[in-house]
């Protein structure tokens, strides 16, 4: 750690909380801000193999990766043992899991890998408790679900700390395009009315970060946060549930207090001794991943009875790449059946954007 950058963080993080926000203080909260999420970045990086424990690496299996990310004793492993076929040890005092443990559910045809992370300790962002070993497995993963308990409930204190390593949860990357040029300073253009930040706020950010001659291009009403991600360029979107344990422990009262407290999450309410709220936590896994099922239907052959998962929003191309890393190369066209398809075995390419239920034929060379 360097307490030279600690030192300058708290002070502007003290000048933000202490500058009332209006129209005049803007461009300097912006550039505050800027400054701010540099210095974070410079800290995390000099953090990085400071620890002597080494790091976590886990080799991705299935059709998607889930974490599950909380602070120790909110029962983690007994949630993954009851998810899955692994066996991570569960124990009534801290820290029993103190390295990252997979196992693998079946849910709807997909199987999906699921890491029951190390707790995390307040502070886990700055380094405290391998908390930067920890949120780096956090940054791999296909989702998040962020787990307390009813006796603590901190789902947003987890959530914050995925955001000051960069995980943006629940969020889309803003459309920005950036190009640099020769002369004539910084030119804001936008698709849509800018009602967050102003053009004025916008050039002292992207100076901030080095461009003096660019045009940038919005096309969606960002916030300036939103835009020192862009320009930070190293931020993960990833979607993310809520959810809290124990829920068998306290009364129907006390559950809607924490609901309250929880706010903007919703978290869904289980017991993973007692089986409650599985089924539904399985069936908000599967469509928070968004997928879809494709069936493959090879030369000669009527087609696969077990289906293909892909995310929704896949090609042709997802398809062709997630059989074989040379089919791509060797394409000729593909045949489809089924709700894309204009009419049954129509001729497509590589781009062809498939949905739940269509029926495909790779042809290659």
């Amino acid at each position: 750690m360097s307490p030279e950058i600690d030192e300058e963080i708290e002070r502007i993080e003290e000048e933000i909380r202490n500058t009332p926000y209006n129209k005049a203080t803007q461009h300097h909260i912006g550039k505050l801000k800027a400054k701010l999420s540099k210095l974070k970045e410079k800290r995390m990086k000099k953090g990085e193999g400071t620890s002597s424990g080494g790091g976590y690496a886990v080799k991705k299996q299935g059709d998607a990766t889930i974490g599950l990310i909380g602070y120790p004793s909110v029962g983690k492993s007994t949630l993954l043992n009851k998810l899955t076929n692994a066996k991570s040890e569960v124990a009534p005092y801290h820290f029993t899991t103190l390295k990252v443990i997979p196992g693998v559910m079946e849910y709807n045809d997909a199987e999906l890998q699921i890491l029951d992370l190390p707790g995390l300790v307040q502070g886990a962002a700055a380094g405290k408790g391998r908390g930067k070993e920890v949120l780096s497995v956090a940054r791999s993963v296909d989702l998040a679900i962020l787990i307390g308990d009813v006796n603590r409930p901190d789902i947003n204190i987890i959530a914050s700390e995925l955001e000051q390593i960069g995980i943006r949860l629940n969020e889309q990357p803003p459309t920005i395009v950036i190009n640099r040029k020769e002369r004539g300073g910084i030119e804001v253009a936008s698709t849509v009315e800018l009602t967050k930040v102003e053009d004025e706020t916008i050039k002292a950010i992207m100076r901030e970060y080095g461009y003096i001659n660019a045009t940038i291009v919005i096309r969606d009403n960002i916030t300036a946060e939103q835009l020192i991600d862009h320009l930070s360029g190293n931020r993960i979107y990833i979607p993310a549930l809520s959810v809290i344990n124990k829920s068998d422990l306290v009364d129907e009262k006390r559950l809607k207090e924490i609901s309250s407290e929880a706010k903007p999450w919703t978290p869904l309410f289980i017991s993973a001794t007692e089986g409650k709220g599985l089924e539904e936590l399985k069936s908000k896994i599967f469509e928070k991943l968004d997928f879809i099922r494709v069936y493959l239907k090879p030369q000669g052959e009527t087609g696969d009875d077990e289906p293909m998962i892909i995310k929704r929003g896949a090609t042709v191309e997802d398809v062709c790449r997630k059989l074989h890393s040379d089919f791509v190369k060797r394409f000729r066209y593909a045949r489809i059946w089924g709700p894309t398809a204009k009419f049954p075995k129509q001729r497509v390419g590589l781009d062809h954007l498939l949905e739940e239920g269509d029926t495909v034929r790779i042809i290659v060379g």
